[in-house]
């Protein structure tokens, strides 16, 4: 079957089909959407969002930050005329601190080893005294190891001291 729907130009960014098919789906799920009206519905979602982007840009740079946060985007809402919208986002933004917050709090690798933090503090000691000792045996061997190579080119020089006498 051959599309009827106009390709978007190459430099022209949409959003993904499967997302719109799916946000269509979940809105009217016992109701046909024809393909044009699909790519319209993705085309007018594309021009939001960049109509939207650019006035959050506006704002921002009237406000000499050079970063557009939430509060540029509410504002450019409330300025585009979609101030229900504006209400709905700040809702949004809100949910979406208090799970970060709480998904912030639970992701520590503390909390999710399970061990309370005493237990990891006292294996972390043992950790660093096995180390210490690993490192003095290690240097210990090395004095054995030079103090063996000195008496050996001791002895070497005495046998060559030796038999250079008894020439």
């Amino acid at each position: 079957m051959a599309s009827t729907a106009i390709p978007p130009e190459d430099d022209e960014l949409t959003l993904p089909r499967a997302s719109i098919n799916k946000m269509i789906k979940e809105l009217l799920p016992n109701t046909r959407v024809a393909n044009e009206s699909r790519e319209l519905i993705m085309n007018c979602c594309t021009e939001f969002i960049h109509l939207l982007a650019s006035e959050a840009n506006d704002i921002c740079n009237l406000r000499q930050k050079k970063t557009i946060n939430a509060e540029h985007v509410v504002s450019a809402l409330d300025k585009l005329g979609f101030e229900d919208y504006a209400k709905e986002a700040e809702e949004v933004l809100r949910d979406c601190k208090a799970v970060a917050a709480k998904r912030r709090r639970q992701s520590t690798r503390l909390e999710n080893l399970g061990i309370p933090e005493e237990e990891l503090l006292r294996q972390q000691q043992e950790l660093f005294a096995k180390a210490r000792e690993e490192q003095a045996v290690a240097e210990q061997q090395q004095w054995q190891q030079l103090q063996q190579l000195q008496q050996m080119q001791q002895a070497s020089m005495q046998q060559a001291d030796s038999e250079q006498e008894d020439y």
